[in-house]
């Protein structure tokens, strides 16, 4: 049993794959919002913006790593430099095709990325992250 999440974002610029992802997340009922970001300084833009008072801390980040403006990459570098007021407890998820995407970001220098998963997201996979990370 896992517990219910306040928000996910979903970081996404290809339309298919944000409806794919968000209608798994609904069909699953594990978090009470899904915020969709098209890109990553969106995303960014999200985070960093105060709503009522607060930053917006979803528990959950997942993000495409091929997006135009921002990609995956630049997002997480920009993440990890964040204050953690801006932060919070997330858990940030990279969603690839590429098989090689955790020795990518190590070369990178990334430490933010604590999970990567293959597009698309199954709720097989997305269980086991939030049984794994957030149990209840």
């Amino acid at each position: 049993m896992t517990r219910r999440l306040k928000t996910i974002l979903v970081v996404d610029d290809y339309r298919p794959d944000q409806t794919l992802t968000r209608l798994l997340l609904e069909d699953m009922d594990c978090a009470d919002h899904i915020q969709i970001a098209a890109h990553g300084a969106e995303a960014l833009e999200y985070l960093t913006t105060r709503q009522d008072g607060e930053y917006p801390q979803p528990e959950l980040i997942c993000l495409d790593i091929n997006m135009p403006v921002m990609d995956g990459w630049e997002f997480a570098a920009a993440y990890e430099k964040l204050p953690d007021e801006q932060t919070g407890e997330v858990l940030l998820m990279m969603l690839t095709s590429l098989d090689n995407a955790q020795a990518l970001a190590a070369e990178k220098g990334l430490t933010a990325p604590a999970e990567f998963s293959v597009k698309p997201l199954t709720e097989k996979r997305m269980q086991a992250i939030l049984d794994r990370y957030f149990p209840d």
